[in-house]
This record gives C-alpha cells, sequence and structure tokens, in this order.
C-alpha cells in the first residue's frame, strides 16, 4: 500500500516532468516564430501595430490612464508609506486624525478653512464633543451637560455650584424637577420656567 509521501513524490516527479515538456513545446515554437519572422523581415513592433489597428475604441493604457488620475493618492502615511486617494472609507492611520493636511501628497492641495459648523438654533442638536459646563469641586472631573450626568452630580438638585467659572446655566440644558403625581397643569408651568442665571465675578 502505498504512503502519503511516497505518493506526494510521485506527484512532484510528474509535475517537473510535465513542466519540462511544456518548456520544451514552448522553445520550439518560440523557434518557429523567430525563423518566420525573420524570413518576413518582421519585428515585434510591427506585430504590435498590426494588433493595435484591429483594435477599435480608446487606445490601450487610455483606460487604466484615466482611472489611475482619479483614484490618484492624496494622501500619504509618513510612517509605512500607505496611500489613499480621499475617496471611500478612510484607513486607519487617518481615520482619527482631525488635520488631514499633515498627509497630503505634494501637489495636492486642500482648503485648510476648518468645515463651517450648523449653528446652534433652538431645538437643534450640535454634535460632537461639547465644552465643559460643570466641574466636580474635588475630583477635578468635568461633565459638559449632555447625557447621563456622572455620579458626582447625579443625584444633586441644584447643580450651579459645580458650574466652571465663566460658564453660565443657560448655556446647560435647563434641568427642571417635577414631582412624580405632578398634574398636567404643574408640568406645563415647569417647562415654563425660566432658569435662574448666575454670572460668576
Amino acid at each position: 500500500m502505498a504512503t502519503l509521501e511516497s505518493l506526494q513524490a510521485k506527484i512532484q516527479k510528474l509535475q517537473m516532468q510535465a513542466e519540462a515538456l511544456a518548456a520544451k513545446k514552448s522553445s520550439a515554437v518560440i523557434e518557429k516564430i523567430k525563423s518566420l519572422m525573420a524570413e518576413h523581415g518582421l519585428t515585434t513592433a510591427d506585430i504590435d501595430a498590426h494588433a493595435g489597428a484591429k483594435k477599435r475604441g480608446p487606445k490601450p493604457g487610455a483606460k487604466a490612464a484615466a482611472k489611475s488620475s482619479a483614484s490618484a493618492a492624496k494622501y500619504r502615511d509618513p510612517k509605512t508609506g500607505a496611500t489613499w486617494s480621499g475617496y471611500g472609507r478612510a484607513p486607519g492611520w487617518i481615520a482619527s486624525a482631525k488635520d488631514r493636511s499633515k498627509f497630503l501628497v505634494e501637489g495636492n492641495a486642500v482648503s485648510s478653512a476648518p468645515p463651517a459648523q450648523k449653528s446652534a438654533k433652538a431645538g437643534n442638536y450640535v454634535r460632537g464633543p461639547q465644552p465643559a459646563l460643570y466641574r466636580d469641586l474635588k475630583s477635578g472631573a468635568t461633565w459638559s451637560g449632555r447625557g447621563r450626568a456622572p455620579a458626582w452630580t447625579a443625584s444633586v438638585k441644584d447643580r450651579r455650584r459645580f458650574l466652571i467659572a465663566g460658564q453660565t446655566e443657560a448655556k446647560a440644558k435647563p434641568t427642571t424637577v417635577v414631582a412624580k403625581n405632578a398634574g398636567p397643569a404643574r408640568k406645563v408651568a415647569a417647562k415654563k420656567s425660566v432658569p435662574i442665571v448666575l454670572s460668576a465675578s
């Protein structure tokens, strides 16, 4: 019974024989082509010109040139040399960069003006990180007034004592506390209440 190693050795030997036969056959064909070209006084340039004349449509390489100009590298990673065209999903080395101009390839200019932020109108939510409005006096931890309140201010009814100097509570979302069993009139009154603004001096 044949073992795996002996079968693999036979396969390898047969592959080498097949490669040798293919090389011998192809060298014979190449010699025949060379003799025909010499007999008729042809060169490879003549063959290329003749084959190109029969094809219709754009010249060879024109499509590739158009494609390469559309996807030319605009950004380069200085560490690895990896490039990115600026289209599609950003690679990891540039995805978290706030200023991508330092990755620009020479000759590619991108407007250095930062993108215009939407003005914060009443009722509009401004995305992204917000400035800190509150600071814990003991630990120094800060909170913007957005999202879930941290433990140091979650149970406090009046958060004004945690305001950072120069900040006003009007910038923060007004927090109104309504009793659990309050009727509709009480809830409306709570919504209409205006927060008291203290100025830090």
